[in-house]
Formats: structure tokens, C-alpha cells, sequence
């Protein structure tokens, strides 16, 4: 990389704890902050599609104890960036599982730019390290697909763009190898996805 050092977005809701992580990362010089978003609302996640960044360093606090479980998911449908959770309180081993890396917040210096490192290289040695699994959204679109709703509908049943469920749905489409309706639809009810009630045989 032309600039010598690898870009970082920070999203926490504290904005002592990240001024003193950004501080940490200027002074060993091989991160640097690029932004710092405190939460992962809709402007967030405009703001965040919009950053180039290597690396998303956040604090899983942000989401609610049942939402936890779909924070990562949540990110790759705006950035392909290695996402490393913050671990401001205790998280269980299964919450921890879908982030590139984990940092505690009593990690020294040294250790947090180790760890980051560490996650990013893992991220890039395996871009498709998500594998073929639909994630929670992808899941929601495929079921809305296979009944048979169009792409401004299922936009405004979850208050996004047509852009990104077309994005959704050629995620879909990469991961199943299923390119027509009539397949996803056959996939979802096999999947227990969705069941043949809810659907127009």
C-alpha cells in the first residue's frame, strides 16, 4: 500500500475510548483512523459503505444482547473489511466466532496492532471467509424472492435501497448457484426457509 499504513474505522459509542484507541494506533503508525461512527444506524451505514477501510474495529455493545449474533453479518453487506470486535464486556466464545479478530480493552499497544494485523491478513488470505453460507439478511430477501415479491417491494418491507437487494440478491445467486426464482423458491422450502403455505404454488 502506497501509504505506509492500512486504514481503520472505528464504530463505538464511546467517544473517550476511541479517541484514546486512535491516539494508541497514530503513535505505532502502522493504522490509522480514518473515522469514528457511534452506532450502526442508517446513516452509519450510508457513511460506512462510502469508507475504503481495511480494517472496523467495534464494540459489540452497540447492538441489543439478541442482535449480537448478526453484527458481522450486518457490516459485510457494506464493506469487505476484516471486522475485529472490541471486547468492552464480557462476550461469549459463540458472539466472538463470526468477527475476523477480538481486542480487549486492556490489551497493551502492542498487542492490539498484533491482533489487528493478524485479523486482516486472515481476512485477506481467505476473502471468501463467510463461505457459502446465506447470512441473516440474505436469508430474509431469498424468503421474500421465493414469494414472489419485487425488488422495490422487498426495498420498502426493510427500508433499503434497490440497489442493495439487487446486491443481496447476486450474493444469493453466487452462493446457491441458483440464478431463477423458481430454483430459489425450491431451495428455501428445503432449507426450511419458508414453508409451502405462504408461497403461490
Amino acid at each position: 500500500m502506497k501509504t505506509g499504513y492500512k486504514k481503520i474505522l472505528l464504530i463505538m459509542p464511546s467517544k473517550v475510548i476511541a479517541r484514546g484507541i486512535e491516539a494508541v494506533l497514530s503513535e505505532l503508525g502502522e493504522f490509522r483512523v480514518e473515522g469514528i461512527l457511534s452506532d450502526l444506524s442508517h446513516v452509519s451505514e450510508a457513511r460506512l459503505r462510502n469508507m475504503d477501510a481495511d480494517v472496523i474495529l467495534i464494540d459489540p455493545v452497540l447492538a441489543d444482547y439478541t442482535s449480537r449474533m448478526n453484527v458481522r453479518s450486518r457490516i459485510s453487506e457494506y464493506s469487505s473489511a476484516a471486522v475485529v470486535a472490541l471486547k468492552s464486556v464480557p462476550m461469549d466464545e459463540e458472539q466472538l466466532k463470526q468477527y475476523d479478530g477480538a481486542v480487549g480493552l486492556y490489551d497493551d499497544p502492542v498487542a492490539i496492532v498484533r491482533k489487528l494485523r493478524e485479523s486482516l491478513s486472515s481476512r485477506e488470505e481467505s476473502p471468501e471467509s463467510e463461505g457459502y453460507d446465506l447470512s441473516a439478511r440474505e436469508k430474509d430477501i431469498l424468503v421474500c424472492v421465493a414469494k414472489g415479491m419485487l425488488n422495490k417491494e422487498i426495498a420498502d418491507h426493510y427500508n433499503i435501497s434497490i440497489h442493495t437487494v439487487i446486491t443481496h440478491r447476486k450474493n444469493i445467486t453466487r452462493k446457491t448457484g441458483i440464478k431463477t426464482v423458481a430454483g430459489l423458491t425450491v431451495y428455501a422450502l428445503l432449507n426450511n426457509l419458508i414453508d409451502s403455505g405462504s408461497i403461490d404454488l
